[in-house]
């Protein structure tokens, strides 16, 4: 088994869907239609409805989306598949068809000896089939830095920051005061030692 992408009808990638290893190329896959057995009020969720006017033969539906057997590359933000792409490359593939058989037709029908290289089918390149689903604008918004809330971490630091802040303007608050206190002690020794200097002295 393998993973091989499933698409909508517009070709975006929906999920992967697990298929044999042998899958390849792409497939339609259909909705359950719903339809209720006489008699019953539940409907039976995976029947195929019967056709309302004949009563025997089945509903034609539409494909609701296609099983793609070609991998997605790498880097596509949305990718969507090209199903027109796809759908000219298979034409482009049936029109070799009859040119190569043909050849080989009248290559079996040469006596061997006269023979020359067997013919081969000309296969034309597959082309870039996988392509961004996305608008350069969408993957603007998308790739855009989004605002993101503070972690725990974050916030601790943020409030270590903020304490060692308080802490030295408590500290220079301090140093300011211890200076006012010093020079004031320095004022009340200096007026001791000389009394004069403090004003007029009553006897």
């Amino acid at each position: 088994m393998k993973a091989v992408p499933k698409v909508n009808i517009d070709g975006l990638y929906l999920e992967d869907e697990l298929v044999d290893d042998t899958f390849s190329g792409v497939v339609p896959f259909y909705s359950p239609v719903l339809s209720i057995t006489p008699g019953s009020e539940q409907p039976d969720t995976f029947t195929i409805a019967s056709n309302p006017i004949t009563g025997n033969e089945p509903v034609e539906r539409e494909p609701a989306g296609y099983i793609v057997g070609i991998p997605v590359p790498p880097g596509l933000f949305h990718p969507r598949f090209d199903l027109e792409a796809w759908r000219q490359y298979e034409d482009s593939i049936q029109a070799a068809e009859p040119a190569y058989q043909e050849a080989l037709s009248a290559w079996n029908s040469t006596p061997e000896e006269e023979r020359g290289d067997r013919p081969v089918l000309n296969i034309p390149p597959m082309p870039a089939l996988w392509i961004e689903g996305l608008t350069s604008e969408e993957i603007e918004r998308i790739t855009a830095p989004q605002p993101q809330a503070p972690s725990e971490l974050d916030w601790l630091g943020t409030e270590l920051v903020a304490r060692e802040l308080e802490m030295l303007e408590i500290r220079r608050q301090n140093e300011t005061l211890g200076a006012q206190v010093v020079g004031l002690e320095l004022r009340l020794l200096s007026l001791e030692g000389n009394p004069s200097e403090g004003g007029e002295t009553f006897v």
